[in-house]
């Protein structure tokens, strides 16, 4: 009796990681091959002494706005938008959007526009703590992960919906293994109060920054390791093309100093064996049955990188310690500071840079 019911159990174990129904549907797809940590991408420890500012107010800030004054504004994980001083102290809840708050930009008008992953694209005002609604859906498909945004100057909101399937928090992980091409870049113009799609078909569609001389804006693609450039300008306006292929980490925030260094948030080194599993929708599958704790583990290790205009790497900064401030989701430059957001930390932190010459930031 006893070994037929441990052949059942095995049977049953067998079944469930090979065939149980999942909520995914992993399409095939070929990842280049993984750079190596060196040259360019050489691991170092610049980041190891990071300041870890605004500690246990809340878990995930995972995005950085600073405004005229100088005051700092984050979300985290409960909704809450928090402002502090450039020292991390002197907190202040503003409001509460009853989502989870992600991307964050000051607008023209001195509104803090929010990337919502739950509410959508919203509207603050950090005076009054008014809260409005800009847009929930485009062309009839609502949002389900509003991610990130920059904002023009003349008032255009440029922002991701990082997936129209998988919403935020554990379901991004979701939308990376099925590779789906549920991700979209777009636009929202505050005049027409109409949501524009710029790029559709992204693999989660993440971080948004635009050119110094906003001719073009970036889209970071989690699941493809890309970044993804729409033309605003020019004679290729209404087109996109890659900016940079083949990121040694996966990207996640990126942001402009609008001095011509675009600052790249890698929320961890590549996965060799999730790149492995690629072409294998049955073996992502399999992923995805076992316990969380058993599948592949991003390693912990801060990560972010500065790319000029053309698309060369002008900054590398990592630290790979056990005590490292990772992962780093956001980056954001204040004169010679950089602000690293984090969607798992219970801090934000910020790091001086060795230079300030404008575009001679540290490699």
């Amino acid at each position: 009796m006893k070994k037929i019911l441990s052949a059942l159990l095995v049977l049953g174990v067998f079944a469930y990681l090979f065939f149980w129904p999942v909520a995914v549907e992993p399409k095939a797809w070929q990842a280049p091959s993984i750079p190596k940590l060196e040259g360019q991408y050489a691991s170092n420890d610049l980041l190891e002494n990071v300041r870890r500012l605004a500690q246990k107010v809340g878990v995930g800030p995972e995005s950085i706005a600073i405004d005229t004054q100088g005051f700092i504004y984050t979300g985290y994980e409960d909704g809450r938008i928090v402002r502090f001083d450039l020292k991390g102290e002197n907190a202040k809840e503003i409001t509460n959007t009853q989502g989870r708050p992600l991307g964050l930009e000051f607008a023209p008008s001195g509104a803090l526009i929010i990337a919502d992953g739950i509410q959508g694209l919203l509207s603050l005002n950090t005076t009054t703590g008014e809260l409005k609604t800009l847009s929930q859906s485009a062309e009839g498909v609502p949002f389900k992960f509003a991610d990130d945004l920059d904002v023009a100057r003349d008032g255009k909101i440029y922002f991701s919906d990082a997936s129209s399937k998988f919403g935020p928090a554990l379901h991004a992980r979701d939308d990376v293994i099925e590779h789906g091409g549920h991700g979209r870049l777009l636009q929202y113009d505050p005049e027409t109060k109409q949501t524009k799609v710029l790029v559709r078909d992204l693999e989660f569609a993440n971080g948004v920054a635009l050119s110094q001389d906003e001719s073009f804006v970036l889209v970071t693609e989690t699941g493809n390791y890309d970044i993804v450039r729409y033309w605003l300008k020019g004679e290729k306006t209404g087109t996109s093309d890659i900016f940079y292929h083949n990121l040694p980490g996966i990207p996640d925030g990126i942001s402009s100093n609008r001095e011509g260094v675009f600052w790249v948030a890698l929320f961890a080194p590549r996965n060799a064996l999730l790149d492995f599993a690629a072409p294998y929708p049955w073996f992502r599958k399999f992923f995805f049955r076992l316990p969380r704790f058993l599948q592949p583990q991003p390693a912990r290790h801060a990560f972010v990188l500065g790319l000029n205009e053309d698309g060369q790497v002008v900054a590398n900064l990592q630290d790979n310690s056990p005590a490292a401030f990772a992962p780093v989701t956001s980056v954001k430059q204040h004169h010679n500071t950089l602000y690293l957001g984090s969607l798992t930390q219970d801090s934000f932190a910020a790091f001086t840079l060795a230079k300030t010459e404008q575009n001679q930031e540290i490699k």
